[in-house]
C-alpha cells in the first residue's frame, strides 16, 4: 500500500544525551561526549569521526565538509582539436581527497570550492572543538556532489568536451570543520 514511516530517535546512542537538531539538519556533535553522529534514512544513527582545524577564530563558526578519498574513472569525448582526455586520465589515475561542503551552499560556491580544495587542500592540523555551521548534507548525496566537483574540473579544461562518463567510489567518509 504506502511506505512505513519510522521515527528516529535523536538521542545519542554512547551517553543517552538528546540531539539539539534543527530542521534539515544531517549529522552532529553530541554536547554531553562529544560523539559525532550522522543520520542514516536506513539504519538510523550513525558514528562518525569528527576533527576540527587549528585556527578557528573564537567566536566565528567553523565550516563543516565531508572528507572522502574517491577513485574515479573519467571516458571523455571532445569536439576536434586539442584532445586532453589523456591529461584527465593521468591526473584522475591516483586516489583524490573531495572536500564535500557539509552546509547548505549555492550550486555556484560548490563548483568553485570543491575543485579549489581538491586541487589545494588545506593543512590537516586538528586543535580543539568548536561550534559549526549546521550540517545539512546526508551522506547518501556525496558521490553525486563528488560528480559536481569532477565535472566542474574536467570542464575547466582546455579542449571542447562534447560528453563525459563519470564512475566514483568513495571511502569512508569523516566530518572536518574547517576555518574559511
Amino acid at each position: 500500500m504506502g511506505e512505513k514511516i519510522g521515527l528516529i530517535p535523536l538521542v545519542c546512542p554512547q551517553c543517552d544525551t538528546a540531539l539539539p537538531a534543527g530542521l534539515d539538519e544531517a549529522a552532529w556533535v553530541c554536547g554531553q561526549c562529544g560523539q559525532g553522529l550522522a543520520l542514516d534514512e536506513e539504519k538510523g544513527l550513525l558514528p562518525v569521526q569528527v576533527f576540527y582545524q587549528t585556527g578557528i577564530p573564537e567566536g566565528k563558526a567553523g565550516l563543516p565538509y565531508w572528507v572522502v578519498d574517491g577513485s574515479v574513472q573519467v571516458e571523455r569525448q571532445v569536439y576536434g582539436g586539442k584532445n586532453e582526455s589523456q591529461a584527465a586520465s593521468l591526473f584522475w589515475a591516483q586516489p583524490r581527497r573531495f572536500f564535500i561542503p557539509a552546509y547548505t551552499c549555492a550550486l555556484e560556491t560548490l563548483a568553485s570550492l570543491g575543485p579549489r580544495l581538491l586541487l589545494n587542500p588545506p593543512a590537516f592540523q586538528p586543535g580543539a572543538p568548536v561550534r559549526f555551521m549546521p550540517i545539512t548534507i546526508l551522506r547518501r548525496d556525496l558521490v553525486a556532489i563528488a560528480e559536481i566537483i569532477t565535472l566542474a574540473i574536467e570542464a575547466d579544461r582546455k579542449d571542447k568536451l562534447k560528453q563525459i562518463r563519470l564512475k566514483i567510489d568513495l571511502s569512508e567518509h569523516v566530518l572536518w570543520i574547517l576555518k574559511d
